[in-house]
């Protein structure tokens, strides 16, 4: 039997299979509600037969929004938009559905990736100014974001938790925290961005401190029974940046915290970066998290074959596999990766149909 289309139990929830719709924004949101758009994309992917929907990166308040068309869950405006596409997704699909809950940080005020991506300035009619650990913008030239204060921490977690809360009510099965791809969380980690001298700063141990309160936090918010876990970046790629050795450290207390998983992705903290970039390239640092930490993770990053994910799974390197951007080129992967390792996949009565002739019962 395929190990890819094995169950898997991330905390209490329970997936029908080891493929994970990684969260991808769409950068379609108004004032940080969910949009038609949503509605199409989400139910779109809901029928792919994946194990779990992972939303994409949700803020938890608006100067926490990438871009000024990021989806948000700090509102009640914004509560009722996603509840009217989940309730749709959930009438024709049964997927498991988790939220990615992310403050950008200095990455905020952004164009969307098809308008440049550029930081958008604070003294433009949509930009905002931006906040972090400290007072180093991402690129050179950009407006430097404020250093948080004590209060700006305190604000920072409990829009964290209000979010998580809003989740909740939703009836989402599952929380990710974002602390990679340079987002506030990692800049914390990444003493490229963390230039602080307090008890957040310095040290490994200073500079995990507020990932650690944020998850604690929320953890504390959700509901027991469902899960909570992480994504990270496994190193920057940048000499002297957050690295697999801190992983593995934050890893192992996240552990202790009752975190549920590691999804193991890598860079976005500095332009500096040089990524080797390679099928399943991130894949040794999801195995070593797995080996020395003892948590399930989630394998990411230019996995795009179903040989490829099954030999990821059965080898021992990860727990399951995420997928974005080749489930955006090809949203019924699931359906081929079952049809050529002999596995069977969910899929809506309405397209059995399009089972192709000779094949063993695929749905």
């Amino acid at each position: 039997m395929s190990r890819l289309f094995e169950p898997l139990s991330l905390g209490g929830l329970q997936l029908p299979n080891r493929i994970i719709i990684a969260p991808m924004c769409q950068y379609s949101a108004e004032a940080g509600s969910a949009s038609d758009w949503h509605m199409i994309h989400l139910g779109h992917l809901a029928l792919s037969g994946a194990g779990l929907l992972i939303l994409e990166a949700t803020a938890v308040s608006p100067e926490a929004r990438i871009s000024p068309g990021d989806l948000g869950l700090y509102s009640d405006a914004n509560e009722q938009a996603l509840a009217r596409v989940l309730g749709a997704v959930r009438r024709y699909s049964s997927i498991p559905l988790a939220i990615q809950l992310n403050h950008a940080g200095r990455k905020a005020s952004s164009r969307v990736p098809w308008d440049g991506g550029a930081q958008i300035r604070p003294d433009a009619a949509d930009g905002w100014q931006t906040e972090a650990p400290s007072a180093v913008p991402h690129n050179p030239g950009e407006v430097a974001p404020t250093a948080l204060d004590r209060a700006g921490l305190d604000r920072i977690r409990s829009d964290f938790v209000a979010t998580a809360r809003r989740a909740a009510r939703l009836g989402l099965d599952g929380i990710e925290l974002h602390a990679a791809h340079g987002y506030l969380l990692h800049q914390f980690l990444s003493p490229l961005a963390n230039h602080r001298d307090d008890d957040y700063g310095g040290s490994l141990e200073n500079r995990m401190r507020f990932p650690l309160e944020v998850f604690d936090a929320v953890r504390a918010e959700f509901p027991a029974g469902r899960p909570v876990w992480v994504r990270v970046s496994a190193t920057d790629w940048v000499p002297g940046g957050w690295d697999i050795d801190g992983t593995v450290a934050l890893s192992k207390a996240l552990a202790g915290r009752g975190c549920a998983a590691m999804h193991v992705s890598s860079g976005g903290v500095s332009p500096a970066q040089e990524i080797p970039l390679g099928p399943g390239y991130q894949v040794q640092f999801a195995a070593r998290v797995k080996a020395e930490a003892g948590l399930p993770t989630i394998a990411v990053g230019l996995i795009t074959e179903p040989d490829q994910a099954e030999a990821i799974i059965a080898g021992g390197q990860a727990d399951a596999i995420g997928l974005a951007r080749a489930m955006l080129y090809d949203p019924r992967w699931p359906w081929h990766a079952a049809a050529k390792l002999g596995a069977r996949v969910s899929a809506p009565k309405q397209y059995w149909r399009s089972q192709p002739r000779g094949l063993a019962d695929l749905f």
